[in-house]
């Protein structure tokens, strides 16, 4: 890895965020066709990584979660991957992410499979974070998992022991997960399928040094108490699913190349703190959070997975004692999507009157920026309403 250079898909992906919602990307200015109520609007750069441009995709998703959601409770569970494996994740990051994924899932199939706890089939919502409140590197995923899972004869068996609190021993998940992580990064290594970073192993004192570290380090799988209401998993899950590395409120301003935003301090009370960065520095922690290209960090496993989950969902509410319903088309999940966010079913109907539609009656770009008098139109109509 040339260390000079600045990855093609970061240099992509600033550059969307920078045009987002700008004439650089164009834009256009609407009139309803029945009150004449002018609106204009930027286009947005659809990066994923980009805070502005979310909205519709989350909304989308969480209405496919709670089409999804079982009457059962649900889980809370993260697995963080030691700090010592973050340079790895610099340099193999599609790798070392998709083994946070298979080692997270195996950790809880394993357990769930085991007659001793569930002994069936569970479900698993995963969601990968890469970054902790200072923008430092900090891979983690977020999971949802339900209480329970479905037997082969199709009945849906519950947790046989332990506290309500808890779907599984925090000591076994920890364990498990441990062991697989490591013999999967050893077979990697053996097998050279990813980079070692220059003097990696040397800074631990050697490869059997450092993997003893890690054998003897406490590696953090954090559960907590289940949901209390199924609206309690989709509030959480939106504001995780979707979520990037900082958002527009968080950052406070910039001025003499420094930048300023606000953080919790996790280690002092979750007290809320300003850090101060060089805009260099600043830049240079989001790119740590920019993923591969097309990289899914938004995973269903299990009975919820992609391949199997419109009848395994079916065979579990019918035995949970619910009614049959299929699941939401994506066209359907999109309508529905557009009149939360938006209060109406098309993106083109009047906001104002909700009777009109909203027809395009100047292009914007770069070269051709919207006619002031227009603007002076807009700005008169928005200080009425």
């Amino acid at each position: 890895m040339d260390s000079s250079k600045i990855p093609i898909h970061h240099v992509k992906t600033l550059s969307a965020i920078q045009r987002c919602r700008t004439a650089e990307l164009g834009g256009h200015i609407d009139q309803c066709d029945a009150c004449g109520h002018l609106k204009i609007s930027y286009n947005s750069c659809r990066n994923r990584h980009c805070p502005k441009c979310q909205g519709l995709n989350k909304e989308m998703w969480i209405i496919q979660q709670e089409d999804m959601l079982l009457p059962v409770a649900y889980y809370h569970v993260v697995f963080t991957l030691p700090h010592e494996f973050n340079l790895l994740c610099m340099y193999n990051p599609r790798k070392m992410y998709d083994l946070l994924f298979s080692a997270s899932w195996h950790t809880l199939k394993t357990l769930a499979m085991d007659p001793q706890w569930i002994g069936a089939k569970t479900a698993a919502t995963m969601v990968l974070h890469t970054w902790s409140q200072n923008l430092s590197l900090h891979p983690h995923l977020h999971c949802i998992v339900p209480n329970g899972g479905l037997t082969k004869d199709g009945k849906w068996q519950f947790p046989k022991k332990g506290s309500n609190n808890f779907l599984f021993p925090v000591a076994a998940m920890k364990k498990i997960f441990k062991g697989y992580f490591m013999d999967k990064v050893r077979d990697m290594i053996k097998s050279n399928s990813i980079v070692i970073p220059p003097l990696y192993f040397e800074n631990y004192g050697g490869l059997k040094k450092w993997r003893k570290l890690l054998y003897d380090k406490q590696w953090v799988v954090y559960t907590k108490k289940p949901f209390s209401t199924s609206k309690h998993v989709i509030d959480y899950l939106g504001r995780y699913s979707h979520r990037v590395a900082i958002t527009d409120r968080r950052i406070i301003g910039s001025e003499d190349g420094q930048v300023l935003f606000s953080y919790k301090d996790y280690r002092v009370n979750a007290d809320n703190k300003v850090m101060t960065l060089k805009g260099t520095e600043f830049i240079r922690r989001f790119c740590l959070h920019i993923l591969p290209p097309h990289y899914r960090k938004v995973r269903q496993y299990g009975l919820t997975s992609n391949a199997s989950k419109a009848k395994s969902i079916a065979i579990a509410r019918k035995a949970l004692g619910l009614k049959h319903k299929e699941l939401l088309t994506k066209s359907e999940r999109k309508a529905m999507a557009i009149l939360r966010l938006f209060g109406t079913a098309e993106l083109d109907d009047c906001p104002c009157c909700k009777k009109g539609k909203m027809k395009i009656i100047f292009g914007i770009n770069k070269n051709r920026p919207p006619p002031k008098a227009l603007l002076d139109k807009i700005k008169k109509q928005n200080r009425k309403s």
